[in-house]
């Protein structure tokens, strides 16, 4: 699902789900500015697929605007969580194939002691494959450390250095070079460094 479908679906889920809700509360759902979360209601409104309830004269209360779904809205929410699901299951089903391949030799290497690198979808896939592995990682860190996440506590990114390990895991989909880079800062050898995607060879700098 291209970027524009998915923020159109999410107004829409969003709306489906509080018809009172605010632009401002679109846009922080949306981690898009203000002005393009307008952007896309206005569109949606043209396409027929939301109407303004109540429209109020003064500027001032217009933050305050109701959102419906119509009709042909509603059977377009209907149309892309059927396209969102299949897509997802889709990437799950791939995703789970490259995880296998790309983690899978770590045990015959005698590699026990992995971290991940990440939190979200990718991190939790790569959770999942190293437990049909029989691996189980040993801590979970990301750029900024707090929160939990599959149990662990998010430990900051420095803190890998206080760990002895065989393998770290940059769970993420999104190209690998930024994070390779920010490991490879701290002294972190490459042969250590296992990524979901292959890096692109003119951008990694290992």
């Amino acid at each position: 699902m291209e970027r524009r479908v998915e923020r159109e679906f999410e107004i829409l889920t969003a709306i489906a789900e509080e018809s009172s809700t605010t632009q401002r509360v679109l846009a922080a759902r949306l981690g898009v500015a203000l002005g393009l979360t307008n952007l896309y209601l206005k569109r949606l409104v043209k396409k027929g697929y939301i109407k303004v309830a109540g429209f109020p004269h003064r500027p001032a209360a217009r933050k305050r605007l109701r959102y419906l779904l119509t009709a042909r809205g509603l059977t377009e929410k209907s149309r892309l969580t059927y396209d969102y699901m299949s897509a997802s299951i889709n990437i799950y089903r791939r995703t789970r194939e490259i995880l296998r391949e790309t983690l899978g030799h770590l045990p015959g290497n005698g590699a026990k002691r992995v971290v991940l690198y990440g939190t979200g979808e990718a991190a939790e896939l790569a959770y999942i494959t190293l437990k049909e592995l029989n691996l189980e990682p040993i801590g979970i860190f990301a750029r900024e450390g707090g929160g939990d996440f599959l149990g662990f506590t998010v430990r900051g990114l420095s803190e890998i250095l206080n760990e002895q390990v065989d393998g770290i895991i940059i769970a993420t989909f999104d190209q690998p070079e930024r994070y390779l880079a920010e490991l490879r800062d701290l002294g972190i050898p490459q042969h250590k460094l296992l990524t979901l995607r292959r890096p692109h060879p003119d951008l990694d700098g290992g």
